[in-house]
C-alpha cells in the first residue's frame, strides 16, 4: 500500500521576496552607476536609488510575511525568504546609515575651521569654471554654531612655517588626497594671505564638493583654515568634516617630512 505524501505549499510571499529583492539590488546598482558616471542629473540618480529603497522595503515585508506563514502553517520557501530579506537589507544598509547620520549630526552642508571668518571662495573665471559656475552661499556665525559640538576636531592648523611654505605643504596635501586644484594664489597683497581653491568628490556617488584653503601669516608662522561645502543637498552626513579632518592629518604628515 502506497503512503500518501502531502507536500506543504510553497510560500508565494517568499518567491516574490527574492524576486523583488534582486530587482531592487539591480535598480540600486543602476542608480549608483548612472550617477557616478554623470549620465543623469544628481536628482534623477537619487530618484532611481529611492525607487530601489522602496522596492527593498517591499521585499523585506514579503520576507517577513513568508517567515510567518512558514512558522505557523509549515509552508515551504524559508530559504527564498532568507535570500529576499538579505538582498533587501543590502540595499537598505547605506540609506539606513545615512538616516542615522541625519539624526545624530546637525543639518549642515558647509563646514569651516573658522566659523567667525570662514575662507571665502574665489570668483575668478578659472575657479568658476572648475565649480561649473556654482558659488556657495555664505553662512552667519550663528548658523555655524552647531558644528562646534558635532565636529570638535575641525579646528585651524597653526604651523611654524612661513606662509609660502605652509601654502606649499597645503597644496601637496590636497593633491595627495586626490583633490582637483582649481587655483593657487600665493601669499601677498594687503592681507598677506594665500589661498587654494579645489574640488573633491564623494566616495560613492561622486558628487562634487567645493573646498577652499586659506593661509594667513602670523608672528610665529602661519594659520591654515579649510572650508568644505557640499554642492548638492542640505545635509552632508558628516562628509565635509571628515574631509577636513583627513586634510589636517595629511598636512601634519607632509609638514613633518617637508624639507625647506
Amino acid at each position: 500500500m502506497r503512503r500518501l505524501i502531502v507536500e506543504e505549499p510553497l510560500s508565494i510571499a517568499a518567491v516574490w521576496s527574492r524576486r523583488i529583492g534582486w530587482f531592487a539590488l539591480l535598480v540600486a546598482a543602476a542608480g549608483v552607476l548612472l550617477t557616478r558616471l554623470g549620465l543623469v542629473e544628481w536628482f534623477s540618480g537619487l530618484s532611481v536609488i529611492a525607487s530601489a529603497v522602496a522596492l527593498a522595503l517591499v521585499a523585506l515585508a514579503l520576507a517577513v510575511t513568508a517567515f510567518v506563514f512558514v512558522w505557523q502553517e509549515g509552508q515551504q520557501g524559508l530559504g527564498l525568504a532568507v535570500r529576499g530579506a538579505f538582498l533587501a537589507l543590502v540595499v537598505l544598509g547605506w540609506p539606513a546609515f545615512l538616516g542615522f547620520k541625519a539624526i545624530v549630526l546637525p543639518r549642515m552642508n558647509d563646514i569651516s575651521t573658522d566659523i567667525v571668518d570662514p575662507p571665502a571662495f574665489s570668483r575668478s573665471a578659472q575657479v568658476l569654471a572648475a565649480r561649473e559656475g556654482h558659488v556657495p552661499r555664505e553662512l552667519s556665525p550663528q548658523e555655524r554654531l552647531p558644528q562646534r559640538e558635532a565636529y570638535p576636531e575641525v579646528v585651524p592648523i597653526y604651523a611654524e612655517l612661513s606662509p609660502e611654505d605652509a601654502l606649499s605643504v597645503a597644496e601637496r596635501a590636497a593633491r595627495t588626497l586626490g583633490w582637483q586644484i582649481a587655483e593657487v594664489r600665493q601669499p601677498g597683497g594687503r592681507t598677506g594671505r594665500g589661498q587654494i581653491d579645489a574640488v573633491d568628490h564623494t566616495l560613492l556617488l561622486r558628487f562634487p564638493d567645493d573646498i577652499v584653503i586659506r593661509v594667513t601669516p602670523r608672528a610665529e608662522g602661519a594659520k591654515i583654515d579649510v572650508r568644505s561645502v557640499s554642492r548638492y543637498g542640505m545635509h552632508d552626513f558628516g562628509v565635509n568634516a571628515a574631509r577636513i579632518a583627513r586634510f589636517i592629518a595629511e598636512f601634519e604628515q607632509q609638514a613633518r617630512t617637508a624639507q625647506f
